[in-house]
């Protein structure tokens, strides 16, 4: 798309300097056209009144006879010419400029008629006792005339009138866009960082929206810039823990002189190597869900068999720590969601309910329906969280103190993320049991 496309201004002038001239020029073809039928009708009356005042002092014995004479605006006399006929054959009276037959032909009323290579309009009357024809005369080039100027003074204002009207539309315009060009110069002047909202104390009503947007997409920009800094520290500050320890272990492991000391120290390296790939599969598994406009796959998913999956995946770990994970009867439960991400939400959720569980105790996970929308729970019997203290699960890198349990801090950041994908809501709760957690992910519709 052009530049030309895109102006407001010139589209706005291409639009209305056209539409002005042109109802402009309608304006005048009507006003000549109506301005000469009413100069038409008006000198037709002034010859059918110096008629009837022929025909008034003429009195039955033509003689000495004025009538009323024009002047056009230069002092020039414009005389009607006006003939009186007795019996319609012999003139009696005339005018000097009137020629020596009959102006014309018709003896009652107004007519048109040429003669000697000049045209006239005629009027023509009978006196009362029909004796005496009248015949008052105008040439059509005289009335032209008074037309033209008539018309003339008329159109002539509207034509300078026209040039004005354009300049006043064409500063009119660029006052009114105005607002939009100060608005693009504070855009166009700042810095990157800079976000802060834009002055639209003065901004129209139309260009007020624009800046209202604007400064709220200034301000999402910005959270969102904040979070962005902040989940960065916060990385590197948890990326720098597990890697001080894999480097301490490693120097323990090259001074080691036991083979048994040597082996621990290994052993202390591959777990915390282990500790750090799980800390960077978290991390990007949350920078991949963290946009704000991120689309999952829309699909029909059995809840329950998406947590038979995570329970097979987490297994292994529950076995070391002597946990058992048990799956609670009941039947299919479908949702409209990504099974990938669900598996991960369960997954995160399983793992922390190892990781919390006291040895040769049960995870219980219930998948089912309330007022018939799907949900899933996973309680643990650890040691719980405090009521106080369950706000801020969920926040990145949060862990319980004292906890003595290792993680990243960020499985349930993972779970509120997927779970607002889905348009679904996290809620923890003390289990039946009276301890433990217990963590609902609640759908707020179901599969189609």
């Amino acid at each position: 798309m052009t530049d030309r496309q895109r102006s407001i201004r010139r589209q706005l002038l291409l639009i209305l300097l056209p539409s002005v001239v042109l109802i402009w020029i309608a304006t005048a073809i009507a006003g000549y056209l109506g301005g000469r039928d009413e100069i038409d009708e008006l000198l037709d009356a002034h010859l059918s009144q110096s008629a009837s005042l022929l025909i008034a002092q003429a009195g039955g014995a033509p003689g000495n006879v004025a009538i009323e004479q024009k002047r056009d605006p230069e002092g020039d006399t414009r005389r009607l010419a006006f003939q009186v006929w007795e019996d319609g054959t012999v003139l009696r009276l005339h005018s000097s400029n009137a020629p020596a037959g009959r102006l014309s032909a018709q003896s009652d009323g107004f007519s048109d008629a040429a003669m000697g290579g000049k045209h006239w309009r005629v009027f023509s009357a009978w006196d009362p006792a029909h004796r005496y024809l009248v015949q008052v005369g105008e040439r059509s080039s005289d009335r032209d005339e008074v037309t033209g100027d008539v018309i003339a003074s008329t159109l002539v204002p509207l034509a300078i009138a026209l040039p004005v009207l354009g300049l006043l539309i064409w500063f009119g315009v660029a006052r009114a866009l105005g607002p939009l060009r100060s608005l693009n110069r504070q855009v166009a002047a700042r810095a990157p960082e800079n976000l802060a909202p834009l002055d639209s104390a003065d901004a129209p009503v139309e260009v007020e929206p624009l800046a209202a947007n604007l400064n709220r997409l200034f301000a999402r920009v910005q959270a969102s810039m904040e979070n962005e800094r902040r989940f960065t520290a916060d990385a590197a500050h948890e990326l720098r823990t597990p890697l001080a320890a894999v480097r301490a272990q490693a120097q323990v492991a090259r001074g080691a002189t036991d083979d048994r000391e040597r082996a621990r120290a290994l052993d202390n390296v591959i777990a915390g190597c282990d500790r750090a790939t799980h800390l960077v599969q978290q991390l990007l598994t949350l920078a991949r869900l963290e946009p704000a406009g991120f689309e999952a796959r829309r699909e029909t998913c059995d809840l329950r068999a998406v947590a038979e999956r995570a329970i097979a995946d987490v297994m292994p770990a529950a076995l070391e720590r002597t946990i058992e994970i048990e799956l609670t009867e009941g039947p299919a439960v479908q949702v409209a969601g990504d099974g990938r991400l669900l598996g991960i939400l369960l997954r995160n959720l399983l793992d922390n309910a190892v990781r919390y569980s006291y040895a040769h105790t049960v995870v219980r996970v219930d998948t089912g329906r309330r007022n018939d929308l799907p949900f899933v729970t996973v309680a643990d019997q650890g040691p719980g969280v405090a009521p106080a203290e369950r706000a801020k699960l969920g926040q990145r890198f949060h862990r319980l103190v004292g906890g003595g349990v290792s993680g990243t801090g960020l499985g349930l950041s993972i779970v509120k993320r997927i779970a607002q994908i889905h348009g679904a809501t996290v809620s923890f709760d003390e289990t039946a049991l009276g301890h433990g957690l217990a963590v609902t992910v609640a759908f707020e519709r179901a599969a189609a």
